[in-house]
């Protein structure tokens, strides 16, 4: 019976770990499509793109299943459509919260998102509500290596801020580069340039402001942001939670 019970618990794992990197492929899946449905499929030219392939390799999304899903949104595979959108409210604590989606229904994923926030402690803002109070930057995550030699090749690109090395984010630990947008593949052109590995790169919205919160309202927020963050058309969740 104990090794029935082990196994069960490890099927359990199991079905756990593959749901949730299901999860992140089926989100890379859409963000893959877009990208190619609006520059075309060659990453050399079409930068959104290259910023969509680098995420799914990041979660281990198999090459095969990256080329189909670049098809789809180039109209070679099985055509799917779908649409940037962006949903601003407030969570527990009034901690300010931006859902980037990508959405094939935009009824359905507005009344979704709708149902998790009421049911949390939060509420759906009008556009503009919160994003005020965000900057949108690009956000490169790359290895450990000497600040000094960093800040000398970065800063000469364009990057506007390295922040102190990360505890989260990658495994080995990291230095975060903070850039305006438009220079975000610049940027990473120059650090991998000088031999520094860039393990992410993206656009993220970063707040002017963080706030504080209890213990107890960092929970629920953590819980609504997974909540929230495993419907299909959330791409990602940001705050300005401490």
């Amino acid at each position: 019976m104990a090794g029935h019970s082990v196994w069960k618990n490890i099927k359990h794992r199991k079905a756990a770990v593959d749901k949730k990197r299901g999860k992140a492929w089926s989100k890379c899946s859409r963000a893959l499509i877009v990208a190619a449905q609006k520059g075309g499929g060659d990453v050399h030219f079409n930068p959104s793109l290259r910023i969509a392939v680098d995420a799914a390799r990041f979660a281990n999304m198999p090459r095969e299943t990256i080329e189909k899903a670049i098809k789809k949104g180039t109209g070679e595979g099985s055509e799917e459509r779908y649409d940037h959108a962006r949903y601003e409210g407030y969570g527990p604590g009034g901690v300010a919260l931006i859902l980037e989606c990508l959405i094939a229904n935009a009824n359905k994923a507005a009344a979704d998102i709708r149902v998790i926030l009421d049911k949390n402690g939060g509420k759906i803002g009008v556009p503009g509500s919160v994003s005020f109070s965000f900057a949108q930057r690009g956000q490169l995550l790359v290895e450990r290596t000497t600040e000094e030699r960093l800040m000398e090749v970065a800063l000469d690109a364009g990057a506007e801020e390295i922040l102190g090395e990360i505890e989260e984010g990658v495994e080995t630990g990291s230095f975060e580069v903070l850039t305006a947008p438009s220079n975000l593949i610049a940027v990473r052109a120059a650090i991998e340039g000088a031999g520094i590995s860039v393990h992410s790169a993206e656009i993220v919205w970063v707040p002017s402001q963080h706030i504080e919160a209890t213990p107890e309202v960092h929970a629920q927020v953590e819980k609504l942001v997974d909540l929230l963050e495993d419907l299909d058309d959330v791409q990602r969740v940001f705050t300005n939670l401490a």
